[in-house]
């Protein structure tokens, strides 16, 4: 069960969070391979201008994410640009209403959306009523560069843990193989691979740390 503390972590720029959430009562959130690649799709329009993305894993009936606020610099610019073309604000209204003191608001507003659009997405396609996601969403801070090394590797091994493959290298929703592999994403990997050492670095430790206990006491699932 998640902390309740969880529940109300502010989401501040420049620091690192592990974002979560489940279904209600345990439903399936994919069904295909479209809902999968949906579910991405609306990731990425909804929250890439706002947080960098290091590490997924979708679920049968969740997902994890470590991602990092981007810097209120970089959101403002984004904010600007906004203004600038003349695209609506959505409920920030204009400008002059946003600051760094409201980024958490910011970005919860921003994961809101994204849960509401692939929902009415899903909801649509699947004839299904009411409530997709559990409200609100969990988010934890990564406060040691120890949680973040063995969030990265959590993050990757969950498909494991749950039993949906034998080999966590195998499973191909998360971010795992898309470390690995040269062609353009919106993944940090760069950022990744050298927090490991390198690329090989990166590998040797996956295959190194196979026993999903060791970190049983410093990661809180999404069960």
């Amino acid at each position: 069960m998640a902390k309740t503390a969880d529940y109300y972590t502010p989401l501040d720029s420049n620091y690192f969070y592990h974002v979560y959430n489940r279904t209600v009562n345990g439903e399936r959130l994919f069904i295909n391979r479209g809902n999968y690649e949906f579910f991405l799709k609306q990731y990425d329009k909804y929250l890439s201008a706002y947080v960098e993305t290091y590490a997924y894993c979708l679920l049968n009936n969740h997902f994890h994410l470590l991602i990092r606020v981007k810097t209120w610099e970089n959101i403002l610019a984004y904010f600007q640009d906004l203004e600038s073309r003349k695209i609506d604000l959505t409920t920030f209204g204009k400008l002059s209403n946003l600051n760094d003191k409201k980024i958490s608001s910011v970005i919860s507003h921003q994961f809101q959306l994204f849960f509401q659009s692939y929902a009415m997405a899903f909801n649509k396609q699947q004839g299904r009523y009411g409530t997709l996601f559990q409200t609100p969403f969990k988010r934890s801070l990564i406060e040691t560069d120890n949680y973040l090394t063995q969030m990265i590797f959590y993050i990757h091994t969950n498909p494991q843990k749950h039993g949906l493959v034998s080999d966590f290298r195998e499973y191909f929703w998360s971010s795992y193989q898309g470390m690995l592999i040269d062609s353009p994403t919106k993944l940090y990997k760069k950022e990744v691979l050298e927090w490991f050492g390198d690329k090989l670095a990166y590998i040797q430790f996956h295959l190194e740390n196979p026993n999903l206990d060791n970190i049983k006491n410093i990661v809180i699932d999404a069960e």
